[in-house]
């Protein structure tokens, strides 16, 4: 799993250095699923995921969130995680300095924008990854006007932002895969992860609640190891 890893980064790293990484490789793994636990608050849950298989881990800076974290708790955990993990920042129609500060204290690779940002926010120095809620087709239509190098879908709420346990159609899901990789998030959880992956086959996938136990923001190892297992045998790896 190795070279999927190292293909994976390359494909989201994001620092704006004189160095150019190319996508070495990244054609032959195109079809390896990408796994990203998000919501991660402590070094214990961090090195559970990585343990099981995780590719990527999301740390979210709303604070709203059950699941926040602070910009120095997020700098200790990704201080000790392992070179060829990549680490996502998750932002809520944050202003754009903020994020730049957060980002070069952190050590983030990837941003993950998951408001109302329009296209324009989206130009930062870094790869991003825009997450849009949907409920029905209409909801793709936004997508034509991005330009990144992956979308997120997550279930809409009116009350919430991520983090809804709920899944939603995902038929839409393959319908938007015209518009660009796709990161299946929304509802997932080790009972229907392999179904969802095997109706959708996406770039990636995200859970966040699914390996969750009872207290949020602290994920449940049993789960996560479960819900990594099934993913990789959707696609036949494990």
């Amino acid at each position: 799993m190795q070279g999927v890893t190292y293909c994976y980064i390359r494909s989201l790293n994001v620092h704006c250095t004189s160095i150019n990484f190319r996508f070495v490789g990244f054609s032959v793994f195109e079809n390896m699923l990408r796994i990203k636990i998000c919501g991660i608050t402590n070094i214990e849950d961090a090195a559970a995921a990585i343990e099981y298989g995780a590719d990527a881990i999301g740390f979210v800076f709303q604070p709203k969130s059950p699941r926040t974290v602070t910009p120095e708790t997020a700098k200790t955990i990704i201080s000790s995680i392992p070179p060829f993990i990549t680490t996502v920042g998750v932002f809520v129609d944050e202003d754009k300095a903020q994020i730049e500060k957060i980002v070069r204290h952190t050590g983030l690779n990837v941003i993950q924008l998951h408001g109302s940002e329009s296209p324009e926010a989206c130009n930062l120095c870094r790869k991003v990854i825009k997450a849009i809620r949907v409920k029905d087709l209409t909801d793709l239509e936004p997508l034509r006007t991005y330009n990144v190098p992956a979308f997120l879908l997550d279930t809409y709420s009116p009350s919430s932002i991520g983090g809804t346990g709920r899944i939603f159609n995902w038929d839409i899901a393959v319908e938007a895969k015209k518009f660009g990789r796709i990161i299946l998030a929304g509802g997932l959880t080790p009972q229907n992860v392999e179904e969802a992956i095997k109706w959708v086959q996406p770039f990636g996938i995200d859970v966040a609640t699914g390996v969750e136990g009872r207290q949020k923001g602290k994920k449940d190892h049993r789960k996560m190891k479960l819900f990594i297992e099934n993913a990789r045998k959707a696609l036949g790896y494990a």
